[in-house]
């Protein structure tokens, strides 16, 4: 397997995805409680880009193994396409996830418990997600879980990792005792899930982008997601829903100090998402259409990322 096949095959395209959550996690952590532990940060990024490149393999591997169309699973999968050992690909699998088990060990050394009961619900999630005998992408699950995992588990997870000087939420175990105690302030918590909802929505969206164009070629592959049961109409409108709403939180979490005025640039974008969500659905069920869940989730997360560091250079200097 070459480089060009490897990056086929961890669709490396696609990782934009959860570089949003942890960029903008990072900037969060920067303006709304004034902490970053760069080093911390360092190995999650690393850990995290592995995994994701080891869970979007597994999906390959799983849609290769578990295709009924023989056009899709030679000529669409890349498996099957480049003709590869899917035992070789398996292997590579286990190795990317090993390494970040290690990345994932040494993070909770230097953190904290939490860590490592949020990450293995994250990893148990994004494996399961298209692993296993009903994989949780086959279901009307896929939306959920991907957004909520991706969206919020990433961005909770940065936001632990460095704000350990004062933690928002800890885990103390002692064993000797077979005591435990779960501390967590509140307020912040609620913060960062609502500070979480724009990359819930926008990263769900794009499974459900993916699912709107799908909906015939799942359905011969058996694949029933929640396009299947709610209809493509409903799925549109849903589509169309969960991106307006990004801008709401946005000016419910101003009205509620969890942003300063800065982070108003991101409603410059509302025209061009408006127009992108038209044609959307004027495009369905074309293989382009699902262009567009890529570029709303770009064009909303970069400004709300850039809004984020505008506000960061704005309290240096006020």
């Amino acid at each position: 397997m070459n480089v060009k096949v490897f990056l086929e095959v961890v669709e490396i395209k696609t990782k934009i995805a959860s570089l949003f959550p942890f960029f903008i996690g990072v900037a969060f952590s920067l303006t709304y409680f004034q902490q970053v532990q760069w080093f911390n940060t360092f190995l999650f990024f690393v850990g995290m880009f592995v995994f994701d490149m080891a869970t979007t393999a597994i999906n390959n591997l799983m849609d290769y193994q578990k295709a009924k169309s023989k056009t899709y699973k030679y000529e669409n999968n890349v498996i099957g396409r480049e003709n590869l050992s899917a035992k070789k690909v398996g292997w590579m699998i286990i190795g990317m996830i090993l390494f970040t088990l290690i990345i994932g060990l040494i993070l909770s050394y230097r953190t904290g418990w939490l860590l490592l009961i949020m990450g293995a619900l994250v990893c148990f999630i994004g494996i399961f997600y298209t692993f296993g005998p009903i994989p949780l992408s086959r279901m009307p699950l896929g939306e959920v879980f991907s957004g909520v995992t991706m969206g919020l588990g990433i961005f909770a997870i940065v936001l632990y990792i460095n704000t350990t000087a004062q933690p928002i939420y800890d885990l103390m175990l002692d064993f000797k005792a077979g005591t435990f105690l779960f501390t967590g302030h509140m307020w912040q918590i609620l913060a960062i899930f609502l500070a979480s909802l724009p990359m819930v929505f926008t990263i769900a969206n794009l499974m459900l982008a993916n699912n709107l164009r799908d909906l015939e070629t799942d359905i011969k592959n058996h694949r029933y997601t929640l396009v299947y049961y709610i209809g493509r109409s409903k799925g549109i409108r849903l589509f169309q829903g969960m991106m307006y709403s990004c801008y709401a939180v946005i000016l419910l979490g101003l009205a509620f100090g969890l942003y300063a005025w800065p982070i108003l640039i991101t409603l410059f974008t509302i025209p061009k998402i408006h127009q992108n969500l038209k044609e959307h659905e004027a495009s369905l069920p074309h293989p382009r259409s699902f262009g567009y869940g890529i570029k709303n989730l770009i064009l909303f997360n970069s400004s709300y990322f850039i809004g984020l560091m505008l506000t960061l250079l704005w309290q240096q200097f006020k």
